[in-house]
């Protein structure tokens, strides 16, 4: 049977328990505004019943309620909802990301038109339209000089700009590195504080709420997943790798990059392999530093290359009106002083690389002449070497057109005397040069008797740029330039030459007799007429279009990242209004639940207070 003062005993049961539930709701208000706090709830469950395990049990109903015990507190959390807004939150930061810096590039391209790179280039093409009228002009010399320079600034006021737009998401990269390794060491953290915890017995939901919500703040970053299996060894995956494992945390570090941009790579601390993110602030930054805004200062430099060239080739081969031929309009600064272009990439004190741009043939072509001859041309690509045929009925056209059109880092045109001249591209991978030529090779004699840019056939005689004086292997005769330093935008400028005598800007050509007419403008006619040919310019394209498709890609990219944004942040508020709904903390129906609590409270006491009267009556008043 019970005892005479079980009672007490249940009443202050009661009591305990009320007031847990009302400290517990306390704790609830207190946090309703504590960033990844869930609100949390008392399990209440009867005690064990009283009963005599004999065979002997009075006749009476046994199984006595003992009252009241606290089972555990536990937080409100949709576990499963949980993982889908860290599955979601890694697209919102990417898109948010990509839409902030695609603003900055776009305020670089949206220049007033007055100064702009398009219109100074447009007043460039103008000022040698002049001079061809006027060929014997000395102010239409200055003027093609003066905006030349004025075209040279502005080209490379946009190379700093995107520049600064680069090293800008350089130093985000540093401080975001530096964020996911510090969380992944918190969680790690947590995960051990979590499970000596539970070990004690305990049900820590402060810390389950503080591991929940460095997810959530990593997830931002990075694309991660975990994994709860394991309820001893809470897992983080990002890519199929594990970031977080228990309390073992792994890191992130930044390596120097081998080229002259000055950025760093990311990879894994732990094994030094290449870390790769898909998603999230890291990810997106990652992204628009080496693919973005990469691609956009390449396309600067191609243009910039492009054109110099192409003015270069028409200036060197006219006259001046001071009788001075063979001077190259603008000019670059190359990579290295060596004459073979040869440089020591790996920094041991050796030459071992040939930085070259350019190769010229020595034969002229005709281009609508077929070649004759079959076999098979090989050049360096973005993933490994290209494949090039050609044969027997191919004219020189088409096979020009076909390297032209493969997917290899080494285009080809006829200059100004028809002869065939390869030349490198920017290149598709960071760990590969830009502008330098790393591999050509012929199995026939397209490029080593027909066009004379090479020396011999096959592999013995093919240009590899792994060694120093890999030039040897060209045609003896054939011209070779030495590869630009790494950004040509950068350093582009008019001929000193030029500056110091408008008198040596090339107008025209000069004749048999070996002079230059007064009147000849027909170089003049030709630089003139660049603006509207179709030029390798990543495609063949006008340089009117490149500027056109320029604004129009940065444009639609910003649109992109935009309305991507706008579509994930709608998924995602719906999402964190959902999981509020369940584990956000209401005010008022905390408020309920105290008075709730409060009235249980006020009765147990009420029931102590009465029980106490009856063992009063017991001892006191029965008069025994």
């Amino acid at each position: 049977m019970g005892s005479t003062f079980s009672g007490i005993e249940l009443g202050k049961r009661s009591i305990m328990a009320n007031t847990d539930a009302i400290t517990t709701a306390g704790h609830n208000i207190s946090n309703a505004n504590t960033e990844g706090y869930s609100r949390q709830r008392v399990q209440i469950k009867e005690f064990d019943p009283l009963y005599k395990p004999d065979l002997e049990r009075l006749e009476r109903p046994g199984l006595i309620g003992q009252g009241v015990d606290v089972q555990s507190i536990n937080r409100i959390r949709d576990e499963l909802l949980d993982e889908r807004i860290v599955a979601q939150a890694n697209q919102e930061s990417y898109w948010d990301t990509r839409s902030k810096y695609y603003q900055m590039i776009e305020q670089i391209y949206n220049e007033p038109d007055d100064i702009s790179v398009r219109s100074n280039m447009d007043k460039f093409w103008e000022a040698w339209q002049e001079l061809s009228i006027n060929p014997e002009s000395k102010a239409a010399r200055q003027a093609v000089v003066t905006r030349a320079e004025t075209l040279t600034d502005s080209i490379k006021q946009r190379w700093e700009a995107l520049a600064g737009v680069g090293n800008l998401i350089d130093g985000d990269i540093e401080a975001t590195v530096k964020q996911v390794n510090s969380y992944a060491r918190q969680i790690a953290d947590c995960n051990a504080e979590i499970v000596r915890s539970r070990a004690m017995g305990d049900n820590p939901n402060d810390l389950l709420d503080r591991r929940d919500l460095l997810v959530d703040k990593l997830s931002k970053l990075i694309n991660i997943s975990t994994d709860q299996r394991d309820s001893d060894e809470f897992m983080v995956h990002v890519g199929g790798r594990v970031i977080v494992q228990g309390n073992i945390s792994r890191e992130i570090d930044l390596v120097p990059r081998f080229d002259d941009t000055g950025y760093s790579k990311l990879v894994w601390k732990d094994t030094g392999n290449d870390a790769v993110f898909n998603g999230g602030t890291l990810g997106a930054l990652v992204e628009l530093r080496d693919v973005d805004v990469r691609n956009e200062i390449q396309t600067l430099n191609t243009m910039t290359m492009n054109f110099a060239d192409l003015v270069n080739d028409v200036h060197r081969n006219a006259v001046g009106a001071n009788k001075v031929t063979g001077l190259d309009f603008f000019v670059q600064h190359p990579f290295v002083e060596n004459a073979n272009g040869n440089f020591d990439r790996n920094g041991d004190g050796q030459l071992d690389t040939s930085y070259v741009f350019r190769f010229t043939g020595t034969n002229a072509l005709d281009k609508q002449q077929q070649v004759g001859i079959e076999g098979v041309m090989t050049f360096s690509g973005s993933t490994g070497n290209v494949q090039v045929p050609y044969f027997h009925t191919d004219t020189v056209e088409t096979v020009i057109a076909r390297i032209n059109d493969s997917t290899s880092e080494v285009k080809a045109y006829l200059d100004k005397n028809n002869h065939l001249v390869l030349k490198a591209t920017t290149a598709q991978s960071v760990d590969n040069p830009d502008f330098v030529i790393r591999h050509v090779e012929d199995s026939g004699y397209f490029l080593a008797g027909y066009s004379g840019v090479l020396a011999g056939t096959g592999a013995e005689g093919a240009y590899d740029f792994a060694q120093a004086d890999a030039v040897n292997a060209l045609a003896a005769g054939s011209q070779f330039s030495v590869s630009p330093v790494y950004n040509p935008s950068a350093y582009i400028e008019v001929n000193q030459a030029l500056r110091n005598d408008v008198m040596s800007v090339a107008a025209g050509y000069m004749d048999a007799a070996g002079t230059a007419p007064t009147g000849d403008g027909r170089a003049a006619v030709e630089i003139a007429a660049i603006r509207n040919t179709s030029v390798m310019v990543g495609g063949m394209k006008t340089f009117d279009d490149y500027f056109a498709d320029t604004v129009t890609n940065v444009g639609l990219k910003g649109e992109q990242a935009e309305t991507n944004l706008l579509s994930q942040n709608a998924i995602m508020d719906d999402l964190r209004n959902l999981r509020d709904s369940i584990s956000g903390v209401n005010i008022d129906e905390e408020l309920a639940e105290i008075m709730k609590f409060q009235h249980g409270y006020n009765a147990a006491a009420k029931f102590v207070t009465v029980w106490d009267s009856l063992i009063d009556t017991v001892i006191n008043r029965l008069g025994v």
